[in-house]
């Protein structure tokens, strides 16, 4: 992901000016590195260290979801319908 890639993801997501860790933006910003990765594993399917990366990334996306839902239900509900993300 370029630097002009990642800041268009940070100004879609951002809950205010110059937001850049919010949940949200972390969750797109890590949405984003899976998909890259997805296509990368599918013509490396040898490839065990970006598969292991991508479980990571998986992961932490996982727990900033949990972490969001837990403290307001409406926001989560948003993220997960701008990403298309399943429930």
């Amino acid at each position: 992901m370029d630097h002009k890639a990642k800041k268009a993801i940070m100004e879609k997501f951002a809950t205010h000016k110059g937001d850049t860790g919010s949940p949200e933006v972390q969750v797109a910003i890590l949405t984003d590195r899976i998909e890259n990765l997805k296509t990368h594993l599918e013509s490396h399917k040898q490839d065990n260290h970006s598969r292991r990366g991508i479980v990571m990334m998986v992961a932490k996306r996982r727990k900033l979801l949990d972490y969001l839902k837990r403290k307001e239900e409406a926001r989560y509900d948003a993220l997960i319908e701008k990403l298309g993300l399943r429930k």
